[in-house]
C-alpha cells in the first residue's frame, strides 16, 4: 500500500473516532485551521529547495554517537527526512514506509537519516517500535530545522489540543518551546546541493518513498560540499 493511502486511512480512522480516542468535532476544526493557517503563512515555499546549498550539520544518533553531513556526503548522496516526534502516528508511518525503501536507497549509494527535536531516548523508543535500520538524530531547539527553513511555533489553542492528547512536547524534546518541523524530505547530492525537496505543511500529506529512487539514479558528483 502506497503511503498516502496510510496516512489516509489513519486519517479516517482517527477522524470517525474508529481509534481508542475520539477527538469532538471543536478539536478537529481547531487542528485544521492550524494547518490551514501554515499553509497560508507561505513558509513551506520559503524553506530550502532544490538547486539550494543544504546547511551543513553534526547531530548526535541516539546512542550519543554525532553524525556529520559532511562525512555522510563523503560516501554518496544523502537522504533525510524531518520527524515530528515519536508521538505523531503520521510521521511514524512515514518512517515505516522510508525503512521498506531503505534497501533499494542504500543500494543506490546513499545514506537515509531522519531528523527530530525529540530526545534520544524518544528516538531510541522511535527507532524499536518502527523497527528502523537508520538513525533519528536528535535536533536540538529544532535548529537544523531552522536552517532548512521548516520549524514553526504552534498557534495557542493548537497547543492545547496537543497538551490534551498527553503530547508534552517541551518535555518529548526537551525544550520549553512549542516548535516543530514541518514535514520535509530533501535528498542532498555529494556537491551538498539539494536535488530534491518536498515540504508540505499539511502534516497528512506525505510524498511516496518511491519517489526518491529516480532522483538518486541521476548522474553524482564525487566530491562533497
Amino acid at each position: 500500500m502506497a503511503l498516502q493511502d496510510r496516512l489516509d486511512a489513519f486519517k479516517a480512522d482517527f477522524t470517525s473516532g474508529k481509534l481508542p480516542f475520539k477527538p469532538s468535532q471543536e478539536r478537529l476544526q481547531t487542528m485544521q485551521r492550524a494547518t490551514d493557517e501554515l499553509i497560508a503563512s507561505g513558509q513551506a515555499q520559503r524553506a530550502k529547495k532544490a538547486g539550494d546549498t543544504a546547511p551543513d550539520f553534526t547531530l548526535l544518533d541516539p546512542d550519543g554517537h554525532p553524525v556529520s553531513s559532511r562525512e555522510l556526503l563523503a560516501r554518496g548522496p544523502l537522504v533525510i527526512s524531518f520527524y515530528r516526534g515519536v508521538w505523531c502516528p503520521y510521521c511514524n508511518l512515514e518512517l515505516q514506509a522510508l525503512q521498506e525503501t531503505l534497501a533499494d536507497i542504500t543500494a543506490r549509494g546513499a545514506s537515509l537519516v531522519a531528523i527530530s527535536p525529540q530526545t534520544a531516548p524518544n528516538s531510541r523508543k522511535s527507532q524499536r517500535d518502527n523497527k528502523l535500520g537508520f538513525p533519528i538524530l536528535s535536533d536540538v531547539k529544532s535548529q537544523v530545522a531552522n536552517a532548512f527553513g521548516i520549524r514553526f511555533a504552534l498557534p495557542a489553542d493548537l497547543i492545547e489540543i496537543y497538551a490534551g492528547f498527553g503530547n508534552d512536547l517541551p518535555g518529548i524534546n526537551d525544550d520549553p518551546a512549542w516548535v516543530l518541523p514541518m514535514p520535509a524530505r530533501y535528498v542532498v547530492g555529494t556537491d551538498g546541493i539539494i536535488a530534491y525537496a518536498e515540504v508540505n505543511p499539511d502534516y497528512t500529506h506525505r510524498p511516496d518513498p518511491s519517489e526518491l529512487l529516480p532522483v538518486l539514479d541521476r548522474p553524482k558528483t564525487n566530491k562533497a560540499a
